[in-house]
């Protein structure tokens, strides 16, 4: 059988340099990773239980105003110059919604950004249970698990000798899970109540022209047993960029967690950065192409119980991973 057209097997060598996790690809033309720093998935759990910590991150209650004022502290302590954006949004019902879209900037003189991203805010009604449908959900998955796993990385980015080639942004996107609820006909078709944050930072960015080479979105990515397919409207407008992703993830031996399976598009922040921003974005995100969105959903079984370090680790390493490939 010819070269050209004789399936390659892929030989993937995974070892450690000291410290250093570094992968080796060997095929007919040899392929070596750049080296890259561990994700320690006990500092991102601590993270998400911190957040639990202050009680559901709730727009216009002290728990917001608190976890807000935690994650710029941290953010600059960790060396990130941070940017708060202020604006008030009105919610599905007519609620004025104090929001904030808190920016930090890692390495701000490189031309060459990578932006990551992830919700902070978490759900006010537990739509989907079938009790305390009222109350508030504690969102350690959906909302906490995104902004523990960038808190995490950005602690890298600051201890770490090894760094990125590239300079890195962490949005915390804000007022994205505060849509109209299942249970109730709000459906107003002229406008999307979801994703509020990202709709307005898209339209209005932290920084005149701003731009990055790419985006990646976290959500929901510290569940037990989580599969992250790709899904649609990453497909659509990146996938190049998922496609390389899910080959890392599988490369670092993550396969089972990234299936090589489209799943349908889900209105999230990355849609309206690809849109409106026009910065190519991808979403992570638990969601099966079978099911939908699991059980715990907008109820509130999403709590601690639900995150697993595993999971945790497995998302982690992988952006990570890619992020320090970049030239």
């Amino acid at each position: 059988m010819k070269n050209s057209t004789r399936l390659v097997l892929l030989i993937l060598l995974l070892w450690s340099c000291g410290d250093r996790q570094v992968t080796e690809e060997t095929s007919t033309t040899e392929f070596t990773a750049k080296a890259y720093p561990p994700f320690n998935a006990d500092s991102a759990y601590a993270f998400i239980e911190q957040q639990v910590a202050f009680g559901p991150r709730v727009p216009n209650t002290p728990a917001h105003r608190e976890t807000g004022d935690w994650l710029v502290e941290k953010l600059e302590g960790y060396g990130f110059s941070v940017t708060e954006q202020e604006f008030t949004a009105q919610a599905y019902d007519g609620k004025n919604l104090e929001l904030t879209n808190i920016i930090g900037s890692y390495r701000p003189e490189a031309t060459k950004r990578i932006l990551l991203a992830a919700h902070w805010d978490t759900r006010r009604i537990a739509d989907k249970d079938t009790e305390r449908i009222d109350e508030p959900i504690d969102g350690a998955n959906d909302g906490g698990s995104g902004v523990g796993v960038l808190l995490e990385i950005a602690r890298v980015l600051h201890t770490d000798s090894l760094q990125p080639a590239v300079g890195v942004d962490i949005v915390f996107f804000d007022g994205e899970d505060d849509g109209e609820p299942e249970h109730q006909n709000f459906r107003d078709t002229s406008q999307i109540w979801w994703c509020l944050g990202s709709q307005h930072w898209s339209k209005n960015p932290h920084q005149k022209g701003y731009t990055a080479y790419y985006g990646i979105l976290l959500d929901m990515v510290g569940g037990r047993n989580a599969r992250f397919y790709k899904e649609g409207y990453s497909m659509q407008y990146a996938k190049n960029l998922v496609d390389r992703v899910w080959n890392y993830a599988h490369r670092l031996g993550h396969g089972d967690f990234f299936p090589m399976r489209r799943s349908e598009a889900i209105t999230d922040d990355h849609l309206f950065v690809n849109q409106d921003a026009n910065i190519p974005m991808i979403n992570i995100i638990e969601y099966s192409p079978d099911f939908g969105f699991s059980h715990y959903h907008h109820t509130h079984d999403d709590s601690m119980e639900l995150i697993d370090k595993k999971t945790l680790s497995v998302v982690g390493q992988t952006v990570l991973f890619t992020l320090y490939q970049e030239d």
